[in-house]
């Protein structure tokens, strides 16, 4: 059995990837998610699900988790004094009624934002948020454009070609008080630390209720994705390996030939197993040389579950994960399967395609020797590839102005002096600093190409008026040839209007040619009038005439457009073209 652990355990290594791969990946995706709240202080999201813990097996699709840091839930009132109340939106949970593991989500503040307030549904006088309203909400308001589907909680599809699943969900800044059981528990495994940074951590809610509780549309599930994370961080490899190699198997072998609808297992089921075979210390020296003892546990422990029909939840016991699947002929056909397994032994492995090679090879060659050393399992050259790959993933969307790098780069500097950084924070951080820098170089080429232009066309539009004066001086004239224009014509109507008598008519040059233009085709426009008559606006102003001598004319604007008036003769002595009376 060592000697066959061992081979497994190096088969594993190839497939899941050594301890090195591992926390690489771990550190990426940690330091990513840091830089992603460093950017946003309101809307966070994360990556969560397997391959936050670490795996990069094929096939797996991306977890995100995605909620506003202004929405809070809280477990009783006394915890709302932790909040201010005028800018962040309180949520209170209502478990009374509902199953173990699950609650409803009752809104206590009505300041909520649009999504909030749609998905509220009214219920004994009290607004509570209803699960799958909010769900079809913002699976309709974020991805109106993208080829999703609701799964469960989440909105899953297909973007850019990559498969993911995101859950909008609340969060909690507390623990869940029945889930409180389970840090008494933690006795042998997680350490106290972990145990302690779990329960500050709060656990997250996500839309989804039980199928068998009394409010499955209102009801939440309450989600510890963040907690089972850091478990996952603490176990050491083999353990990591054991958790691996039942996804693996899970995948190949039970649920092989099994269509999506009939898969009554899934890899959390594994991941359940392998937390409560931790926590009760069922093997107490879980190495590369007790692998699959590790992996023998689990399965038998999985196969009792489903003979039960109960899968107790790791952080809430009383939440059987079984009960609306797991029950009946489909429970009995599952039973017969896994136990079909269990009466091979561990020689079930066989069917499994990717461990095959490994538990054929220590079979063959007992005598043969295993080097489990991790240094000499994977090429230098595989693991820098690697490391290349999640680098370069990479995203640099949210700085499109200058200040939105100069904000990114403070960020990088803030971590650099207060954080501790791990060994992979270091590069990911430096090929982050150069994408800034190099969006930020052409950030500036752009502004300086733009300002060139500006100038460029600048010049050019000042070419071009002085080639257009030019010519319109030809064509109308220039300023002496305008200024004689304009004194020949003042002169002329002076000398016209000095010779007349009394009795004349004043004439002056209008329009154009009084301006001083001296275009073709233009006509020679003039005005002409008596001094004789004279037109006021309001009956005083007549005192200023000699009414002997002069006719007076009053304007009448109150039933004429603006700009326009009628005339009214106020002195019958006026001349004979002035007579023109309508009927």
């Amino acid at each position: 059995m060592r000697h066959m652990s061992e081979s497994v355990f190096v088969g594993l290594c190839r497939i899941v990837g050594t301890s090195q791969q591992v926390a690489m990946r771990r550190d990426i995706a940690d330091i990513r998610e840091i830089m992603s709240q460093q950017r946003s202080s309101q809307f966070i999201m994360i990556l969560s699900g397997s391959k936050r813990e670490g795996f990069r097996l094929l096939g797996s699709d991306e977890d995100r988790m995605t909620w506003s840091e202004n929405n809070r839930v809280i477990w009783e009132f006394s915890q709302s004094r932790h909040y201010n109340l005028s800018r962040e939106v309180l949520i209170l949970t209502d478990s009374s009624d509902s199953p173990p593991g699950f609650t409803l989500l009752r809104l206590l503040t009505p300041r909520a934002d649009i999504n909030i307030r749609c998905a509220c549904v009214k219920m004994n006088e009290r607004l509570y948020i209803s699960s799958s309203f909010y769900r079809l909400i913002m699976f309709r308001s974020k991805y109106p454009n993208y080829t999703t589907h609701i799964h469960g909680p989440c909105s899953s599809g297909n973007v850019f070609g990559k498969e993911y699943d995101i859950a909008n969900c609340f969060v909690s800044d507390f623990w869940p008080p029945l889930a409180s059981s389970w840090i008494n528990r933690c006795h042998f495994w997680p350490h106290l630390q972990v145990v302690r940074d779990i329960v500050r951590n709060g656990c997250h809610f996500v839309a989804i209720g039980h199928k068998l509780g009394n409010h499955e549309d209102k009801e939440w599930r309450i989600s510890f994705s963040v907690a089972e994370q850091k478990l996952a961080y603490s176990m050491n490899h083999s353990q990591f390996l054991t958790y691996g190699l039942l996804k693996v198997y899970l995948k190949e072998v039970i649920n092989n030939d099994v269509s999506s609808e009939d898969k009554l297992l899934c890899s959390y089921h594994m991941k359940t197993a392998v937390f409560w075979v931790l926590q009760q210390n069922l093997l107490s020296n879980w190495c590369q040389q007790t692998f699959l003892e590790g992996f023998w546990i689990c399965f038998k422990i999985i196969l009792k579950w489903v003979y039960e029909g109960v899968c107790p939840n790791f952080f809430i016991p009383q939440n059987n994960m079984f009960l609306s699947k797991i029950h009946g002929e489909a429970q009995l056909i599952l039973f017969l399967r896994l136990y079909t397994l269990y009466e091979r032994g561990i020689a079930c492995l066989l069917q499994s395609p990717s461990i095959r090679s490994c538990v054929v090879n220590a079979l063959c060659n007992p005598t043969l020797f295993i080097c489990t050393n991790e240094m000499t399992l994977i090429p230098e050259y595989t693991i820098d590839a690697e490391i290349f790959t999640e680098l370069i993933k990479i995203n640099l969307c949210y700085t499109t102005t200058l200040r939105h790098s100069v904000n990114a780069l403070k960020a990088v500097e803030r971590l650099m002096i207060k954080s501790h950084l791990m060994q992979y924070h270091v590069p990911y951080l430096q090929r982050l600093v150069a994408l800034i820098l190099r969006k930020t170089a052409f950030i500036l080429h752009g502004m300086y190409t733009k300002t060139c232009s500006n100038k460029r066309s600048e010049t050019s539009m000042r070419h071009m008026s002085e080639s257009v004066f030019e010519g319109m001086c030809r064509i109308v004239g220039t300023s002496n040839q305008v200024a004689m224009r304009r004194d020949m014509a003042d002169i002329r109507d002076l000398m016209l209007n000095q010779a007349r008598t009394d009795d004349q008519t004043c004439m002056i040059m209008s329009g154009s040619n009084g301006e001083g233009m001296r275009l073709l085709e233009f006509d020679l426009d003039t005005m002409a009038w008596s001094d004789k008559d004279q037109v006021n606006s309001d009956l005083s102003q007549t005192r200023l005439y000699i009414l002997s001598r002069q006719v007076l004319i009053l304007t009448d604007s109150s039933d004429s457009p603006k700009g326009f008036t009628l005339l009214q003769l106020l002195i019958p002595r006026a001349d004979k073209f002035s007579y023109h009376v309508s009927e």
